[in-house]
């Protein structure tokens, strides 16, 4: 597969892949704009922007987009994330032309009418309802809190039910109209389609973009802390975590490595140490969250009230037994591990474009595909060791949801 690239004049980027042996086509607009983009009072309004923007355009009602798009067999949906709001679509490739145009319409022409707008903002207070009663989701929000307290980037993608309350329609519009200019956008499409004519279609549609402003997107300052919810559970749900790195640090690929060997599998050292040897958890593992200028390293654990206390000494002895010595076998499986998981997600066309839209934004050029399987490959037991030093060299983040009394503050590791 051989993507393609073509700015238009105004600023706006599209790419795409062609994929010759399927029959459908995904596409999508990658803004880059999210939670990291808003300030305190208007804490929310990405996600809720995502919400409206399905709600009614000058030409189409709430009705009619989900009935032209499902009348074809399609899917349309959305997803906000700290630093992007992606707006995506799935469908034959013949209709590739209705997806384009309805992506388009809604990022153009949303109306954001007062009544659609008091029904959503209800939708979404039920959703950050549904996040508070799911502790092993919540508990991440704490995590991101504590770790960069104060700042845009510790704040909730959903917001919180009175924030979204106060939100209005002319903050909405106001909101789209600062961060949605074409600059700040990528076009993106993978399965059948043409390069020449998704770019012809792009142009036809996307004619109505905001005028460009410099965005004002202040920088993460990781700090760290310590926060327990005490709550009537019968599992504690814990995370610990340190500052992690950014997508454009030379170490990014070393840290995918480390992560996944060390908490990613069900071989992995957390896993075989804690739960199937000790017995200590139901589920145990480790994540890498990585941003444009930084990001954070962490482990998840869910166990018992009893278990808690003997919890975060072990993951601890486990993060100090990695950084002294790793098995060539361990990296050889990990690597393994990462390099088949981006390979079979090539097969499918919305993994593709999702990856496209991620490398244009922030590479500015496509990765292929032999260039990321390289770079996995060239990862050895110094890199691995290097790593390893470097994530857990610094204050913790700790957090806990539950009933976590008998909990050990770790500062350091």
């Amino acid at each position: 597969m051989t993507a393609e690239v073509t700015t238009l004049g105004n600023g706006l980027r599209i790419v795409s892949d062609h994929m010759a042996s399927v029959e459908t086509v995904s596409v999508g607009a990658w803004v880059d704009a999210g939670t990291r983009d808003e300030h305190p009072d208007i804490n929310g309004i990405s996600h809720l922007l995502e919400h409206m923007a399905f709600k009614g355009t000058r030409r189409r009602s709430a009705y009619g987009i989900a009935a032209e798009i499902e009348a074809v067999g399609g899917h349309l949906n959305a997803y906000t994330s700290r630093e992007q709001t992606a707006y995506y679509a799935k469908v034959l490739k013949e209709d590739a032309g209705l997806a384009i145009d309805l992506i388009g319409d809604i990022l153009q022409h949303s109306t954001m009418e007062a009544e659609e707008l008091d029904r959503e903002r209800a939708v979404i207070i039920q959703e950050i309802h549904q996040a508070h009663d799911t502790p092993d989701d919540i508990v991440f929000d704490h995590f991101q809190e504590t770790a960069y307290p104060d700042q845009a980037m510790g704040r909730p993608v959903l917001g919180s039910a009175d924030l979204v309350r106060r939100i209005e329609r002319a903050v909405l519009l106001d909101y789209m109209a600062a961060h949605y200019s074409a600059p700040r956008m990528v076009v993106a499409a993978a399965g059948k389609i043409d390069h020449d004519e998704l770019v012809r279609m792009v142009e036809d549609t996307f004619t109505e973009l905001p005028e460009h402003r410099e965005p004002d997107r202040e920088g993460a300052d990781y700090r760290g802390g310590f926060h327990v919810v005490e709550r009537d559970l019968e599992q504690v749900h814990v995370v610990l975590g340190t500052e992690g790195i950014s997508y454009m640090d030379d170490g990014f690929y070393a840290a995918s490595v480390f992560s996944t060997l060390f908490g990613g599998g069900m071989l992995s050292r957390l896993f075989q140490e804690i739960r199937e040897k000790r017995g200590l958890v139901y589920a145990i593992y480790s994540f890498l969250s990585c941003y444009t200028d930084g990001g954070l390293i962490g482990i998840y654990a869910g166990t018992g009230r009893s278990e808690a206390k003997d919890l975060v000494p072990l993951i601890v002895d486990e993060i100090k037994k990695a950084q002294d010595a790793i098995d060539v076998d361990e990296i050889d499986r990990a690597r393994s591990q990462l390099k088949a998981s981006i390979l079979m997600s090539l097969e499918s066309t919305s993994s593709r474009c999702e990856q496209l839209a991620r490398q244009i934004s922030l590479f500015g050029r496509p990765i292929p595909a032999n260039e990321t399987v390289g770079k996995i490959d060239a990862v050895d037991e110094n890199a691995i060791s290097a790593i390893a030093e470097r994530l857990f060299d610094g204050p913790t983040t700790q957090v806990a949801v539950g009933p976590a009394g008998g909990l050990e503050r770790i500062a350091a590791i």
